[in-house]
């Protein structure tokens, strides 16, 4: 059980300079622009606008 707390947290081992491609970001957005959340009688519905 030492190792495992005793090693560093993943936090630390990912890369600061990680940067998203234009595509990733366009399409995240697009897909968020077109998705509506309904709330009818305390139930949640998701369509997507296409």
């Amino acid at each position: 059980m030492q190792k495992f707390y005793s090693k560093i947290s993943r936090v630390d081992d990912v890369n600061k300079n990680i940067v998203p491609k234009e595509e990733t970001i366009k399409f995240l957005l697009d897909y968020s622009m077109a998705l509506s959340v309904i709330d009818y009688q305390n139930k949640k519905f998701e369509a997507l606008l296409n």
